[in-house]
């Protein structure tokens, strides 16, 4: 894929006329920039988080019940944008090394709460703030108002497709 996003953006960067038109160019160009960087930043953070002995699901979810507190599986999915036969197997990992624990219901026999255990918490608070640390090293080279700007058009391009057509 990185050959190909090489080669794509030397097409565009050619002397020679434009292929698809000023608009179609101009946003394929970002599409190979936006690629590109979610492809560096992605690894960088990848294998931060692999440093602590997690891979990058498990690790997105103590992240979001850390912060967000106990949900149900469903709740999670949405949040994290996945399917929940996947979300299954990467709690089920998680239930296994005493990260997470699943809370049945007393009212309700089918739902089920996914929270952190004291252990969980534990590791939450001792490798997260290390991790965000991390992430803003990564972001620097951008200033604070710029990180604020690309959030807010970043944003805005990802709600505008969500939206149906």
């Amino acid at each position: 894929m990185y050959i190909e996003l090489v080669y794509f953006e030397f097409k565009l960067k050619m002397k020679t006329t434009k292929r698809y038109g000023k608009k179609a160019d101009a946003a394929l160009t970002l599409w190979v920039k936006l690629a590109r960087a979610f492809s560096v930043f992605s690894k960088a953070t990848g294998d931060d988080i692999e440093g602590y002995g997690l891979t990058q699901a498990q690790f997105g979810v103590l992240e979001c019940l850390g912060h967000l507190g106990p949900m149900t599986m469903g709740e999670l999915c949405r949040k994290k944008l996945v399917s929940g036969g996947n979300m299954t197997v990467v709690v089920d990992n998680l239930e296994k090394l005493s990260l997470v624990e699943r809370v049945h219901s007393t009212r309700d026999r089918r739902a089920i709460t996914l929270q952190l255990t004291a252990k969980g918490k534990k590791l939450f608070k001792e490798i997260f703030p290390k991790h965000a640390k991390y992430v803003a090293s990564l972001a620097s080279a951008l200033s604070a108002e710029e990180q604020v700007q690309l959030g807010t058009l970043l944003k805005k391009l990802g709600l505008s497709l969500r939206e149906p057509k």
